[in-house]
């Protein structure tokens, strides 16, 4: 059953992200997705995600689909104009990746080509309003296409630290919602109890939910993103969790897989994110029990 199928059998859909070589050594790439290949449902594959020049993420994405696999890839504006995204586009349906999650890239200030010039030609709500053009048969220019492509497109939220933005972020997703997204991801999830209240106001947007669940490595990592990131609300009492632990990193992978217990109960899905260490993915769906 395809990803998008199972979002709308209501169905709890285990997606993983993993980024592509920065190179064309594909060996860890294609050895990773192997690994966990009949545990999850797709790979997430973003393009150049924190503005590290990347093998591009339609290409990982055909890389995926050979494995067996079904395939996510990022898609934005930050480094191609209109035709080149329309371009892209029609290249991943013909090329059997049909799942979109249209994003917002990250500022170049952070990459490692800081003199890359953005683009910007189109943002999120301009991409998803291509891509609804581009199913119906045509292209932003308003000429026929020889041919219809299908896709399956979900959207992201961007972090919030309180009640006010995460309005503001609803209020966004119901304007991409209407542009033509069919499901939500959120940010990483740390605070479960803060989740299901986020969820009982989300529950209006009338599309699946899929959260983020984020493996941290080490107790440098999570006090990072608790200084850094106050809207992912990590508390004082599982960075001590992590500290106290014989085996930090293995700690790091048992909350992850708890976090997906629990959040079984009340999302649609996970979106699991090991930022480098996929090696561990099949630790993960171990200690979540899938």
């Amino acid at each position: 059953m395809t990803i998008q199928k199972r979002l709308q059998s209501k169905e709890f859909v285990v997606l993983a992200e993993m980024n592509t070589p920065k190179g064309v050594d594909i060996s860890r790439f294609v050895t990773d997705a192997r690994r966990i290949k009949g545990r999850i449902d797709g790979i997430v594959v973003p393009d150049m995600d924190n503005g590290v020049m990347r093998m591009s993420a339609l290409a990982g994405g055909v890389l995926v689909q050979q494995q067996g696999l079904e395939a996510v890839i990022h898609v934005y504006g930050r480094d191609r104009n209109r035709m080149a995204l329309q371009g892209d586009l029609l290249a991943a349906h013909v090329l059997g990746i049909q799942n979109l999650i249209v994003v917002h890239g990250d500022d170049m200030a952070n990459s490692d080509h800081r003199m890359a010039v953005s683009v910007d030609d189109l943002d999120e709500l301009g991409l998803l309003a291509a891509i609804r053009s581009l199913r119906d048969g045509k292209d932003l220019a308003g000429f026929d296409l020889d041919g219809q492509p299908e896709f399956n497109v979900g959207c992201r939220l961007a972090p919030f630290a309180d009640e006010a933005a995460m309005n503001s972020e609803l209020d966004l997703a119901k304007e991409k919602i209407a542009a033509g997204a069919s499901f939500i991801v959120t940010p990483p999830v740390f605070d479960i109890n803060r989740f299901q209240n986020f969820m009982q106001k989300a529950s209006i947007l009338g599309v699946p939910v899929i959260p983020m669940v984020f493996l941290i490595k080490s107790v440098a990592v999570a006090r990072y993103i608790a200084t850094n990131e106050p809207g992912a609300h990590i508390s004082e009492e599982l960075i001590r969790r992590i500290r106290k632990s014989q085996d930090r990193e293995m700690e790091g992978v048992k909350i992850a897989g708890e976090t997906i217990s629990q959040l079984r109960k009340t999302a649609q899905g996970v979106l699991i994110q090991a930022m480098g260490w996929e090696h561990r993915l099949s630790a993960i769906l171990d200690a979540a029990g899938i």
